[in-house]
């Protein structure tokens, strides 16, 4: 006899447990299937594990600038084996804490791959064994995986992908990496910060070029400042992996080819869903480019099918498929959630030094016919910022002129990951300048800059 649920969620990361435990809050009788980690690609090895990493990475570079702050260290080291471990450490604690609240919210865990065989069936096979599941619903959560350059597979012994990058076998002492999204970024901020020479290579003419132009060329000019090498504009034509090193041929912008050696190559390059032997074409499932198409309510085209989370549409971020795992948990009770709203999720990189934004980019509101007001305050002109050593960044508003509606906020600087949402919450509320400008910010933080920058959009920015 086949186990039967009210839900069954195939994928088991930030979008597929959430899911889980909104449906069993809600009285569903659900179950979980994972074919390796609770907790996902993010808990295990993506957004938590990378985020030990830049952590120790950030307070090495802070106990290499002792002096900045009138300290003293000496023979200062890093241990990279050591940095991993904990990173590693940190992992496991909340692949635990996920294991802990399928237990509390008593959702049944299936280990195993799972394969949608039916309308409402699905099938999770382990060490040659199967068991038959059935669902009055079924939520896809399977995620992505990094995509392969065609001409250069990762090894994990000298071209690696991000999961080789958070488990080196040795420290680069020369290391490349093709692209300079979140992910390439963060890992080229954290093996410079650890002493590797870095170069980055990215196709588009700007380093993270989804971000707000101004953001992407100050961040240009910090990393150079550290010591990287930032190509724009260029693409690897050719990779040759030696067993002690790697050969790229790098084409720039301007047509001509140079080449170079690195020990190490670390491929960003996109991501690509996991929707491959799972049953969806069986099924009839429609997807553009590999992703299921849903609707608003993350329904597909099949019914008591759902799909949720970096298997679907973009932004491809973790805390847009936990909303998304709520989203659809809630429509399943029939409890009518309002539908997703991709302007109000807000992006974090966590290099060094940290990016966030939400909403329209002032290019992207000039092309989407707004007509815009633009602030921008410098952290040079926040006293905590100076106190703290941290001077280096902005913060930048764009409001419609007309309506005063908040299109955008964008900022790199110290901490400001923790600040963004802030004004994601403005945005949800669809605050307008007014508001902000009325909002009493605390004295002395660096969020006061927040403040300043929508005053300076209106010509009346104070410390500036």
């Amino acid at each position: 006899m086949a186990e039967n649920y009210d839900v069954i969620v195939l994928g088991s990361g930030p979008g597929g447990y959430v899911a889980a435990i909104r449906s069993a809050q809600l009285g569903l009788k659900t179950a979980i299937v994972e074919r390796e980690n609770l907790g996902g690609i993010c808990l295990n090895w993506g957004c938590i594990p990378t985020k030990a990493l830049l952590r120790s990475a950030e307070i090495f570079h802070y106990m290499q600038h002792a002096k900045d702050y009138g300290l003293a260290a000496e023979k200062i080291s890093a241990d990279i084996e050591a940095v991993v471990k904990r990173s590693r450490g940190v992992a496991k604690q909340l692949n635990q804490g996920v294991t802990h609240l399928m237990k509390k919210n008593k959702i049944t865990v299936h280990m195993g791959d799972g394969k949608l065989t039916g309308k409402g069936k699905l099938s999770v096979t382990k060490d040659g064994k199967s068991e038959e599941l059935t669902a009055r619903n079924i939520i896809v959560a399977t995620g992505a995986r990094a995509r392969d350059l065609p001409f250069a597979k990762a090894d994990g012994k000298r071209v690696w992908t991000y999961r080789h990058a958070m488990t080196p076998s040795e420290m680069p002492t020369k290391l490349l990496v093709i692209g300079s999204g979140a992910i390439g970024i963060e890992f080229a901020s954290f093996y410079n910060d650890m002493g590797a020479d870095v170069t980055v290579v990215e196709m588009m003419d700007r380093v993270v070029p989804v971000e707000d132009a101004d953001v992407s060329a100050f961040l240009e000019k910090a990393l150079k400042k550290q010591g990287m090498t930032i190509m724009t504009g260029a693409g690897v034509e050719k990779l040759e992996v030696g067993a002690n090193g790697v050969k790229a041929a790098i084409k720039g912008k301007d047509g001509k080819v140079v080449n170079g050696d690195f020990s190490h190559v670390i491929v960003a390059v996109g991501i690509v869903p996991n929707t491959e032997n799972i049953g969806l074409e069986e099924l009839g499932i429609k997807s553009e480019r590999g992703h299921i198409v849903t609707d608003p309510t993350c329904k597909t085209n099949v019914d008591g099918i759902w799909a949720i989370g970096d298997v679907t549409a973009p932004p491809w971020l973790a805390h847009k498929a936990s909303h998304e795992g709520v989203i659809v948990a809630e429509a399943i009770a029939g409890k009518h959630p309002h539908a997703m709203d991709v302007r109000n999720i807000p992006g974090c990189t966590y290099c060094h030094p940290q990016i966030a934004s939400v909403g329209l980019t002032e290019a992207k509101a000039k092309e989407a016919g707004y007509e815009v007001k633009v602030g921008m305050f410098p952290f040079i002109g926040n006293g905590k910022a100076i106190a703290l050593g941290e001077a280096e960044g902005f913060t930048k508003t764009i409001f419609d002129a007309k309506t005063g509606e908040l299109l955008g906020a964008h900022m790199i600087g110290a901490e400001v990951t923790e600040m963004i949402q802030g004004y994601t919450i403005g945005k949800t509320l669809e605050t307008t300048e007014a508001e902000l400008m009325h909002t009493v910010f605390p004295h002395p933080t660096i969020s006061e800059s927040m403040h300043e920058s929508v005053l300076a959009a209106y010509g009346r920015a104070l410390h500036i």
